[in-house]
């Protein structure tokens, strides 16, 4: 029995070949030799042919993506028992007729990261077996007829492409359940109503049918710059067509919405205010495929780089990051308080300035990916370079500066017509157009309607199902069925018009028909002088809240010393608010009670403004066992919530009492970031770590967690040209535990990575710091995969100053070398709101556990 196991282990062994990772240019004479290989994976190598492929008659999978080649191996014709074919992140142009007609099992192709507009005609005859196709990140103009045909394609990815239009048979006689097109100019369907699945694009498609399409032509338009630029005075003046005169006290609060049309193009205005406390919630409504003023005081504007990167680069550098492919509009404004000398030289500096950041930011990729090629370990950087090509590829368009007088109307006058000139050119806004079923249009007519109607409250917020009944009872839109409606309104939600957010389940019986609410809600909370808020409450208010001056000076001091508010000061701040704009009757809704969260707490925690913190009594002896999977009551109460808002932390004394000072011998590494760590990402940081480990200790820019005993810290570094957040832990005394503390590190930093996919622009990087005392040189981390990094050596070698150390004091590697196999380490488990995390190997699943009172 133990000889035949050990000849079946054997024969498998032979059956599967990885050759990963190996540096190969040739494939090696004896894996050709052997005819039973039948999975054969050279993934991560610096292959640019494959000859004797053909030998291996019997391979059904074969990886070779992330190698070097760029013609496609036409050897590969003849495994005809071929069914998982992966190529991806190759160069790959084009490939011959004649290869996929003889691979009739193939079921499984990855054709993504390559340079193809056109597939052979032939691929078609995969139509009976192609059941997943990657096509992603190619310059495909149109889908090819040839995937048309595949009638048994179930997942299809064509992101980040050059496609306008997408066919409605891709749709239509295929059990298709995967499809994702983002990053395309697509006009039919829009991207908007892409987003929403595969069953949206069915029932887009559906009301096309048999009637007349209705072409919008909507630009949303951001109005962004510093405080007092002026941004409302051309928001006002471009709308009612003439020179309008903002003063200071009318200043922007948060973000205000209206809308505007010139000829048959509608604008949406989003103007933001330009306090930089009021930023932390902008970056939730900055989105792609807008329009953005950007507007400059030139009465404060100086031929300095202080106050350019205050009025411009600053907002330039976020864009970066957050719309790296958006089109920026500078314009000038105070033009009368300067000379016209002065316009023209201001003009000037800004535009040389701007593009010097441009270059600067070309010049930097370029650095960081001939970095990853000129390594001898390029092929453990694969992803990197991947991801920093495609950033390559994404830049700002810099439409040439206005210079306005706002007093004056033919100067709103002549920006008016420089923005239509704009919009209208296809080569810059090439998805301005979209191509909707006229229902669209009539839901969207009638929600307006709504909006502007004297019985609708000013707050405009309605429950889903009221909404509607409201639209139906309109005799042409009776017949309007729940699915399209709500389909209707997540395209209306993408676009802007109104907000819907399904997603949190406390509102996804809600619509914001006016957005411009729920930023008020924001503002009241996460606002410029916030201290001062808190002040002016007024006695009568506190009595309603049953709370009494004394109170008040409390909130104010552990607002101030922990940027901490309770709930009462909570409430209290929003009826004030809300009181004093006539909203009464939506205050016990937005802030809830005591037994219940109201709409607001589960807004600001959604977009990880601000953390709950609860001060727990002693531990009840009495209280029930908690067994994962079912529900755990408790029977004390855990006294009156609070809230920690990040943005406003300032004292760090008790973190580094904490922490006790950095170590020689710490582990540690580093995330850093070009251009810089986007304004609000550490605070969001703080909020997201925090919530998985109770025990934590935070400051402005740093963050001390707890897990079992075990501290680490997070610090935050944002440096022009040095940005970056560190991570730090005490060396694990026993080899045995590296793995508990290397799993620590990683789900820290996987709640960085996931973070910054929200700036399509921003490179980020880790490095662990040389351990040679005084030696500048750090360790570049190759990619990752899952939860390890892409390396095999147990001693890694400084190039700078010679000294070798083990791998798991820089990376995530647990020591090899232990001698006799050590018992896995126990599941640790850590229930908390965002869901749960475990450190060790485990079987048990937990998806929900309430651990408050109801």
């Amino acid at each position: 029995m133990a000889q035949h196991r050990a000849c079946q282990e054997q024969d498998d062994c032979a059956r599967k070949v990885t050759l990963s990772t190996m540096r190969l240019r040739v494939l090696p004479p004896t894996v050709l030799q052997d005819p039973r290989v039948e999975s054969l994976n050279l993934d991560r190598n610096k292959l640019k042919h494959v000859p004797g492929i053909s030998k291996l008659g019997n391979l059904r999978k074969l990886i070779l993506s992330k190698n070097e080649i760029a013609d496609f191996p036409e050897e590969i014709q003849s495994l005809v028992h071929l069914e998982k074919l992966e190529l991806n992140q190759n160069q790959i142009r084009v490939i011959s007729e004649g290869i996929f007609s003889c691979l009739p099992r193939l079921k499984h192709l990855r054709l993504n990261n390559n340079r193809l507009s056109a597939l052979p005609k032939d691929l078609a005859t995969c139509s009976s077996s192609l059941q997943y196709l990657n096509l992603s990140n190619n310059l495909f103009r149109a889908v090819p007829q040839a995937v048309l045909e595949l009638v048994s394609l179930q997942e299809l990815y064509v992101q980040n492409n050059a496609l306008r239009q997408l066919p409605r048979e891709l749709f239509e006689g295929r059990p298709l359940k995967m499809f994702k097109a983002h990053g395309n100019p697509l006009r039919e369907p829009p991207n908007e109503v892409c987003a929403g699945g595969i069953q949206q694009i069915l029932s887009y498609f559906s009301q096309l049918q048999n009637c007349q399409v209705k072409e919008d032509r909507r630009v949303k338009t951001m109005f962004l710059g510093a405080s007092l630029a002026g941004k409302s005075t051309i928001c006002k003046s471009l709308k009612q067509r003439q020179a309008v005169l903002v003063s200071e006290e009318e200043r922007t609060v948060g973000i205000e919405i209206s809308e505007f049309h010139i000829q048959d193009f509608t604008f949406l205005f989003w103007d933001f205010a330009g306090q930089l406390e009021y930023y932390v919630t902008h970056h939730v409504f900055i989105t792609p495929q807008a329009l953005v003023i950007l507007v400059i005081n030139f009465q404060k504007y100086q031929l300095n780089n202080d106050i350019f990167q205050e009025l411009v680069g600053f907002w330039i550098n976020n864009l970066f990051m957050r719309v790296p492919n958006s089109v920026v509009l500078p314009v000038g404004t105070h033009t009368d308080c300067c000379t016209e000398e002065e316009v023209e030289e201001k003009k000037r500096d800004i535009m040389s300035k701007i593009q010097a950041m441009l270059e600067e930011r070309r010049a930097n990729l370029t650095h960081f990916i001939n970095n990853l090629e000129s390594s001898e370990e390029s092929e453990f950087y694969v992803d990197q370079w991947d991801r920093l090509k495609e950033m390559e590829s994404c830049t700002l368009t810099i439409l040439n500066l206005v210079p306005v007088n706002c007093t004056d109307y033919w100067d709103i006058k002549k920006l008016e017509t420089t923005i239509l000139e704009h919009v209208k050119n296809e080569e810059i806004f090439p998805n301005v157009i979209r191509v909707l079923p006229p229902v669209y249009k009539e839901v969207e007519a009638a929600i307006v309607d709504i909006v502007q109607s004297e019985e609708t409250a000013e707050y405009g917020m309605m429950d889903l199902n009221h909404l509607l009944s409201e639209i139906t009872h309109q005799e042409h839109l009776s017949h309007l069925g729940t699915e399209l409606f709500q389909d209707i309104l997540r395209y209306l939600h993408r676009i802007g018009l109104i907000i819907w957010y399904e997603e949190i389940k406390q509102l996804e019986s809600t619509v914001f028909l006016r957005p411009a609410f729920l930023i008020t809600m924001f503002k009241i909370l996460v606002r410029y002088r916030l201290v001062q808020q808190l002040e002016s409450i007024s006695v009568d208010l506190l009595v309603g809240e049953h709370a009494t001056i004394r109170d008040q000076s409390n909130w104010v001091w552990t607002f101030k010393s922990k940027a901490m508010l309770c709930q009462r000061a909570m409430r209290a701040l929003v009826k004030h608010q809300l009181y004093s704009e006539g909203m009464r009757d939506v205050f016990e809704e937005m802030v809830g009670h005591k037994a219940k969260k109201g709409k607001l707490f589960s807004l600001l925690e959604h977009f990880e403004i601000c953390l709950e913190v609860r001060n727990a009594k002693d531990l009840n002896p009495g209280a029930r066992e908690f067994v994962p999977g079912k529900p755990w009551e408790t029977t004390q109460d855990c006294g009156e919530a609070y809230y920690l808002f990040p943005t406003y932390l300032n004292q760090s004394e008790e973190v580094s009492e904490r922490w006790g000072g950095d170590h020689p011998e710490d582990l540690h590494i580093r995330a850093y970031f070009s251009p810089e760590i986007p304004e609000g990402f550490f605070q969001r940081l703080m909020v997201k770590a925090c919530s998985f480990y109770s025990a934590h200790w935070v400051a402005k820019v740093t963050c001390l967690l707890i897990c079992s005993g075990k501290p680490l810290l997070i610090k935050e570094n944002n440096q022009k040209g040095y940005s970056y957040i560190e991570l730090r832990s005490r060396k694990p005394v026993q080899r045995t535990e590296f793995r508990f503390t290397w799993d620590f590190f990683m789900a820290i930093i996987f709640i960085i990575r996931k973070l910054s996919e929200e700036w399509p622009g921003l490179h980020m990087c880790m490095k662990a710091p040389c351990r040679t005392a005084g030696c500048p040189a750090e360790f570049f981390w190759p990619d990752v995969d899952d939860k390890n990094t892409v390396t095999k050596e147990e001693i890694k070698t400084c190039g700078t100053c010679g000294h070798r150390f083990r791998t798991e004091l820089l990376l995530p590697k647990v020591p090899s070398d232990l001698g006799v196999p050590q018992p896995p380490p126990p599941a640790h488990y850590y229930v908390t709101s965002y869901g749960t995390t475990t450190f060790g190997p485990s079987s048990i699943h937990v998806n929900r556990q309430s651990i408050l009172d109801k």
